[in-house]
């Protein structure tokens, strides 16, 4: 049983843009088409399309999932490939929380600096934004 872009879309809840993005950047086989030109997809790719969609979820780039997918799909992928690129991908997401530590620090002392009166033009907050720093 085949899938038009509009079933596939709904029993994934995404739009049909996003199916077609997927195609465009590979993470979807491109669809065979009725001889009216409708999109039918298999139903196997409601399972990839959720996984894309879950891989999303845990921070995977596009390129990334790509990548997964393409160790899911090799026979003589092992589970160290798969998890290698899971650690890749929590170290990233603990520079990230690193960064955004760094910049509530920063932003809660600019705030902590500005008591709301006067121009913005010299504001504490404006004034530190425009600052030249060496790095």
């Amino acid at each position: 049983m085949a899938l038009t872009s509009g079933q596939l879309a709904k029993k994934c809840d995404v739009g049909v843009e996003t199916l077609r993005f997927y195609e465009r950047e590979g993470l979807l086989d491109k669809p065979a088409r009725t001889g009216s030109n409708y999109r039918q997809y298999p139903v196997e790719a409601v399972e990839r399309v959720q996984f894309i969609r879950r891989a999303q979820l845990l921070g995977f780039q596009l390129k990334d999932i790509k990548e997964l997918l393409a160790l899911r799909d090799d026979p003589d992928a092992g589970s160290g490939d798969v998890r290698e690129k899971a650690v890749a991908k929590l170290a990233d997401i603990d520079q990230r929380i690193k960064d955004l530590e760094a910049m509530k620090t920063e932003l809660t002392r600019l705030v902590a600096a500005c008591d709301g009166s006067g121009p913005a033009a010299e504001c504490p907050i404006i004034t530190a934004i425009c600052e030249v720093r060496p790095g």
